[in-house]
């Protein structure tokens, strides 16, 4: 079933004008499994927090379909095998749709059970679900972020590039996406790796991981992990003095965290990021208004959402209009259609077309590349849709 129409961000209209519950019933509960704890703690706490800020919205505004709605936490404490038990429970309670986890690790290791659902939203954009299964993946693909990122250099005539990545699935997915995007016909050879390091997420010093890239000539170096590994590069590299625009994973755009090392903060750092951190970039007015309307629904929280409550945000919504349009009774193979059929859905990350971009809807040209200015505490946009530099 293929859906066309221009969904907007209005809560509103997550109410179906068919209500099939009544007052007394109870909330429907949708499961959803993030990193409480464990190295990816500050991204799952805070998709959490953001599925709290939209269920009392949605639940405020009468529910969906007349009934309350509650998002059961399940914390997998960052740990993959973790994410595999909490799913054949839900397997286990024929549960249709889940929501989660973090990391790429779960994600993968979850991909494999769901042969024949229930479906699974996955809050990491490093997954890459194959077309036409049970799971989806939040925002724009890694792969994406990465070619971007080549563009953006390229314009900007920064053709010698650093490499620092983490030896884990993160490090891993990120080393394959740049070496196909600095490869890219559309580069014609003008991008280089000068230099490539690997360190492990438990390593306390990279020290002579930096100075190898100082040495190296490198005009930029690309520090790719998430959490508190960053900080770790991010100190050293600038301890090291390493004097050249650094670029890391939209997985650090969090307030907290980088606030939180301003005492080593660089000026020159860039990350490729969802629309959400530079609005401004984008036309589409259905879009801006979704982005002011997400930004004020956390004011009364005394919430700045970044990039961990965005994560989880439109996963959610688009979970709820499919219980909107199928009722809660729908089966995972009905949900999943229901999504793969979606086209016009406006959230927070862009506007969705599953039949154009299977499981994500949405590609590159919703990205742009960001600096994080040290002191007003805030995001820049220094390109255009799609990572070409201003």
């Amino acid at each position: 079933m293929k859906i066309n129409r221009a969904a907007t961000w209005i809560l509103a209209a997550l109410i179906g004008a068919l209500p099939c519950a009544t007052a007394a019933a109870e909330p429907y509960n949708i499961y959803v499994i993030t990193a409480l704890t464990g190295q990816s703690a500050f991204l799952g706490s805070e998709e959490a927090k953001g599925l709290a800020v939209l269920e009392a919205q949605v639940n405020k505004a009468g529910g969906v379909r007349g009934r309350q709605i509650h998002f059961v936490i399940q914390d997998d404490q960052s740990i993959a095998q973790n994410s595999v038990e909490l799913l054949n429970e839900s397997i286990a309670k024929k549960i249709p749709v889940l929501l989660g986890t973090s990391l790429v690790s779960g994600c993968g290791a979850m991909l494999p059970v769901i042969a024949n659902g229930p479906v699974v939203y996955c809050f990491s954009p490093g997954i890459h679900p194959p077309a036409g299964s049970y799971m989806f993946s939040a925002s724009i693909s890694t792969a994406d972020y990465i070619v971007a990122t080549m563009r953006y250099l390229k314009s900007k005539g920064l053709h010698k590039i650093a490499l620092m990545t983490s030896t884990d699935a993160t490090g891993q997915d990120a080393d394959r996406s740049i070496d196909a995007a600095v490869n890219a016909p559309e580069n014609g050879g003008t991008l280089s790796i000068v230099d490539r390091e690997h360190f492990n997420v438990t390593d306390l010093s990279v020290a002579a991981q930096i100075s190898k890239i100082k040495a190296s000539g490198a005009q930029v170096a690309i520090l790719w992990t998430v959490g508190t590994p960053f900080g770790t590069l991010l100190r050293e590299a600038v301890q090291g003095g390493l004097d050249i625009p650094l670029i890391t994973s939209a997985g650090n755009l969090n307030y907290a965290q980088l606030e939180g090392y301003d005492s080593f903060m660089p000026d020159n750092l860039l990350i490729m990021a969802a629309p959400w951190a530079g609005p401004n970039a984008f036309t589409n007015p259905a879009f801006r208004k979704n982005i002011a309307a997400y930004v004020d629904a956390f004011k009364p929280s005394g919430i700045r959402p970044d990039e961990g409550y965005s994560l989880s945000w439109d996963p959610a919504l688009l979970i709820l209009d499919a219980f909107r349009h199928l009722g809660f009774d729908a089966t995972a193979a009905q949900i999943r259609d229901y999504i793969a059929g979606t086209k016009g859905f406006v959230g927070i990350n862009g506007v969705y077309d599953f039949a154009t971009v299977p499981q994500r809807g949405i590609d590159i040209n919703w990205l742009v590349m960001v600096r994080w200015d040290k002191k007003t505490k805030s995001l820049i946009g220094v390109s255009k849709p799609g990572g070409v530099a201003l």
